[in-house]
């Protein structure tokens, strides 16, 4: 027997980005020199994976996993959705939410699986988030996740306080398909604002509107610009009454989301 052990294949992964069974294949017929082994996974085109990290992986499959008021939302990152839709990468992406959502090192417990997709799908696929959200006593929680061609492409967990369930799950879904960047208005960047507001007042220059009427115009825009991106601030499902007004006399809490392209 090749004298190598359980490190020397881990060392050899990690210099290659090689499958387990493939570095302890390349080790074993090289009788255990990490060089010539490395040399066998060049020439079977096997090392490759390491070098693909650079690229741009905007598709992928988002996963959830639930239990009571907790849930785990995931995104797996790829290059191609032909890759994200094939059921090894989707298995893998649930396998992240459950381990996510039972506690466990998500990544690290499925690094093995991750590092295989990438070998056998030759993309550069990596964790993009991992979300846990636990209501707070008293709160409820709603989870949305929009599947496309049998993987997990938008996914949704909102948090409210004296919230109905149904007027929770309609939150959801206004988040699926608005996607805020923010709960409340307190949260936006303060220089951010300020930014957008010199932005505007100079378009509002540019048109020639009066300047006494400036501010006014200003600060109209300011207001359409946070219900761009401020959930209490939007109108649900596109309608005039506010997410914050429909949660009214209860309040929404939290929210978070996962979609491939972010």
């Amino acid at each position: 027997m090749p004298d190598f052990g359980a490190k020397d294949v881990k060392a050899l992964r990690d210099a290659t980005g090689a499958g387990m069974m493939d570095a302890k294949k390349a080790l074993t017929e090289a009788g255990g020199d990490a060089e010539a082994a490395t040399q066998l996974l060049r020439e079977w085109g096997l090392n490759k994976a390491a070098t693909r990290s650079d690229r741009e992986n905007t598709e992928g499959a988002v996963a959830m996993a639930r239990q009571g008021n907790r849930v785990a939302l995931v995104l797996l990152k790829s290059e191609t959705d032909f890759s994200a839709k094939s059921e090894d990468f989707v298995a893998v992406s649930q396998r992240l939410a459950d381990v996510a959502l039972a506690g466990g090192d998500a990544a690290a417990e499925c690094n093995e699986a991750i590092e295989d997709l990438k070998l056998s799908k030759k993309e550069n696929i990596e964790v993009g988030s991992i979300t846990i959200i636990e209501a707070a006593d008293g709160h409820n929680i709603d989870a949305y996740l929009h599947v496309q061609d049998g993987r997990g492409v938008n996914g949704v967990v909102v948090e409210g306080h004296d919230v109905s369930e149904e007027t929770l799950h309609q939150i959801a879904l206004h988040i699926a398909f608005a996607k805020p960047l923010y709960l409340d208005k307190s949260e936006v960047p303060e220089e951010d604002v300020e930014k957008e507001r010199a932005a505007l007042l100079e378009i509002t220059k540019s048109e020639g509107k009066p300047e006494a009427a400036w501010d006014k115009i200003v600060e109209g825009r300011v207001s359409a610009w946070f219900k761009s991106s401020v959930l209490r601030e939007q109108g649900l499902h596109g309608d005039k009454v506010t997410v914050a007004e429909t949660a009214a006399p209860g309040t929404i809490t939290r929210f978070a989301q996962s979609k491939i392209g972010a």
